[in-house]
């Protein structure tokens, strides 16, 4: 009985930050990057699928499972402080890239890669600002062919939608979705080989 009135203020103390405490979730910007550059590099033939499981990393010394934690004051203000702030907040999580949804659209977009990537060296269909495709020049394309490439387009452009949607609801945060479509764009280009077209607020520049 003694001990808790001794405790009672730290106790007190955390039911009032536990309170306080808002917990941020930030768009990891460089986890993103990395997983647009491995998609966008297998999309474009330039990477194979990564099928490597990456090894468990060690315990740190002192932490190994199942290790008893002393119940000391310090150990449960610790205990209390990790519960309501998680180590894990302040990580940079990784991007998930391999749903069933996310593996069929990229399957389909690599598989339409092919027949797109003519027109991207002709200059006929560029990147845009958006993380979509769009034609640039229809007078490069034959015009027996603009109807289809139209239609490839439009298949790829409805796909790269469903993709950015996907990946933001397969790592758990829909919100996520505006800046994993800002990301994408910027990547689609900067992995994209030189003398392709893209789109900025000024128009079509050449790669």
């Amino acid at each position: 009985m003694a001990v808790f009135k001794q405790r009672a203020p730290l106790v007190l103390f955390l039911l009032l930050l536990s309170a306080c405490v808002t917990i941020n979730v930030y768009f990891p910007a460089a986890a993103a990057e990395n997983a647009a550059d491995r998609l966008i590099k297998e999309v474009y033939g330039l990477e194979k699928p990564d099928t490597e499981t990456p090894a468990e990393e060690s315990a740190p010394s002192g932490q190994e499972s199942g290790a008893v934690i002393p119940l000391t004051l310090t150990g449960t203000l610790v205990a209390v402080i990790d519960f309501i702030i998680p180590p894990a907040q302040a990580q940079q999580p990784d991007i998930n890239i391999s749903s069933p949804a996310i593996n069929t659209l990229k399957s389909a977009m690599t598989s339409r890669h092919r027949s797109l990537e003519p027109y991207y060296s002709s200059g006929a269909v560029g990147m845009d600002n958006n993380g979509l495709i769009d034609i640039r020049d229809a007078r490069a394309i034959d015009l027996k062919q603009r109807n289809a490439v139209k239609k490839l387009v439009s298949e790829e452009n409805r796909d790269r939608n469903a993709l950015y949607t996907e990946i933001a609801r397969a790592n758990g945060h829909p919100e996520w979705e505006a800046e994993i479509r800002d990301t994408f764009a910027r990547r689609w280009v900067a992995n994209a080989p030189s003398g392709w077209w893209y789109k900025t607020a000024n128009g079509w520049v050449q790669k």
